[in-house]
């Protein structure tokens, strides 16, 4: 199984660049929130609000990045399937994203192969990225939340 090299390399590369994605849209996501929420003329607590749905969009877009590099790896040879589903789609793959980035993780479906190396940086990601987005509400709320 992890005797095919290439493949190994193909799921290293994709793993990477799908994290460097996904920072990267989070940081340009969060700053465009913190500039946005600033010069907003709304009531204070409402741009927290705002900004709780920003971050919760900016999660989803990033589950999406990490399960279409799921699922287009698992067309590749050697790659690697996901176990407890036959066929598995795109949406399978989104929803192993969504169970992995929040690390949840039911175990309904299993990555088998190379694919464990995305599935497991994907984790430590998620849980960056959560723990940025906590932080970032934490700041906006000491600026507008205020009586």
């Amino acid at each position: 199984m992890y005797g095919h090299w290439g493949a190994n390399v193909a799921v290293v590369i994709a793993t990477a660049i799908t994290v460097a994605l996904a920072v990267l849209v989070h940081y340009e996501g969060l700053c465009w929130m913190s500039t946005r929420l600033g010069s907003l003329h709304a009531v204070r607590r409402r741009k927290v609000l705002l900004g709780v749905y920003g971050v919760i969009l900016l999660h989803i877009v990033e589950i999406w990045v990490f399960g279409v590099c799921l699922w287009l790896l698992m067309h590749v040879q050697h790659t690697g399937v996901l176990s407890g589903v036959a066929e598995p789609g795109v949406l399978d793959a989104v929803y192993m994203s969504a169970t992995t980035f929040t690390t949840l993780g039911y175990g309904d479906l299993v990555p088998v192969g190379p694919l464990r190396f995305l599935v497991g940086t994907e984790t430590l990601s998620g849980f960056i990225l959560i723990t940025w987005s906590a932080s970032f509400l934490y700041l906006e709320m000491q600026e507008f939340w205020r009586r």
